[in-house]
């Protein structure tokens, strides 16, 4: 089905950054757009054709957006599943599939279908709650130190903990949960796949991430990688084992571990625009939101190839600054050749949110890499 000029409409349940930035492409080829999410300042109010304040965690809320819409997709992983089911039982197309984002939205489900789909990954134990996970710790079965993540609701850092004694152990949440082996790793790595309705896949080049050691959130992404061609490759083999596995319809971003024995470990999956891919937006022939909305359109899907090197930085709030946002030192960047700021349009500032990012475009990748530190330490997101 045309969505070009057409009323058949495109919904888009949550309506932050990554929504904001899929409208781009919808403005672009005139699809008519509705986005649902909870707050009325979200950034992607200024940019779709209807806009509706809801929560996409309730059934009810989900169920009555989505029967105004031809195809259904998300930019967040924590919607209602069981709304999404119905839909799709009445004939709404959802992209990805509900089936998809439940094997997903759960990362102790989610781990254990990459054991049962033979995809390499960091040995874990599943646990029901916090006293459930003690015990395995006194009866021996389970060691310090290791990852902690709760099963459910975790993103940009949140719900993940390196626990190395009993004292962090006590202070974990009481919630379903997973322990995951400690991996001594050298770099973390990510590739994006996409797939059509039609079964058409494409992958994206790997990129490196860098992690702030405290937020638990990446810092840095540089594209291409600083790494071998048997080491990229064999992440994008990897990316592609998992995306045949899921079946999913869209995007899928793939984040892995290179150990220090060379071994690809994937880490988790978003099914969704992600931040390792808005470098794509500059250095990329189709960027990855385009790629998004050619895939649940079911159109051709775009190059995926470079056309340029680069490296993004994400403009995190800073520490000790809350309430209403200020960009202190734009000017500055702007002045900086190959710099490119996106502002997400956010109205309020705090500790470590995500509020824009920036690309750096440098045929020199390390000269790129020394760019991006400068622009980091010169731009600060603070509160007025």
């Amino acid at each position: 089905m045309s969505f070009f000029s057409t009323h058949k409409t495109l919904g888009i349940l949550g309506g932050g950054q990554l929504g904001k930035m899929l409208l781009y492409t919808t403005r672009k080829w005139d699809i008519k757009t509705h986005v649902l999410d909870p707050s009325d300042e979200a950034p992607s109010k200024v940019a779709c054709d209807y806009f509706e304040v809801g929560d996409f965690k309730d059934y009810q809320t989900v169920y009555d957006f989505g029967k105004k819409v031809d195809v259904l997709t998300f930019e967040i992983e924590h919607v209602n599943l069981d709304a999404l089911k119905q839909l799709e039982k009445e004939g709404v197309h959802v992209y990805p599939s509900a089936a998809t984002l439940e094997l997903i939205q759960n990362k102790s489900t989610q781990k254990d279908f990459y054991v049962a789909n033979n995809i390499p990954t960091a040995p874990h134990q599943n646990f029901e709650n916090l006293e459930q996970l003690k015990t395995a710790v006194q009866n021996n079965s389970l060691d310090f130190p290791f990852v902690w993540k709760s099963a459910l609701m975790g993103y940009d850092g949140n719900g993940v903990s390196v626990v190395r004694n009993q004292e962090k152990l006590n202070a974990l949440p009481d919630v379903v949960c997973l322990a995951e082996d400690l991996i001594p790793f050298t770099h973390e790595l990510a590739v994006i796949v996409c797939r059509n309705p039609s079964g058409k896949v494409v992958a994206y080049p790997t990129v490196e991430m860098e992690f702030h050691p405290e937020a638990n959130q990446v810092e840095y992404v540089l594209c291409p990688t600083r790494l071998g061609e048997d080491v990229t490759k064999k992440a994008q083999a990897i990316a592609l084992q998992v995306s045949e596995s899921f079946k999913h319809v869209g995007l899928l971003a793939v984040e892995l571990f290179l150990t220090e024995t060379g071994e690809i470990l994937v880490n988790e999956v978003a099914p969704r625009p992600h931040n390792s891919g808005h470098i794509t937006i500059e250095t990329s022939y189709t960027d990855q939101f385009e790629q998004h909305i050619r895939a649940i359109l079911d159109l051709p899907l775009g190059n995926t190839e470079n056309k340029v090197s680069g490296v993004m930085v994400n403009l995190v709030g800073a520490e000790n600054h809350s309430g209403a946002v200020y960009y202190e030192q734009m000017n500055t960047i702007l002045a900086m050749p190959g710099v490119i700021p996106h502002i997400y349009g956010k109205k309020d500032t705090r500790p470590f949110r995500k509020m824009g990012h920036v690309t750096i475009i440098n045929e020199n990748l390390e000269e790129a890499r020394k760019i991006a530190e400068h622009v980091k330490k010169t731009i600060q997101v603070i509160s007025k």
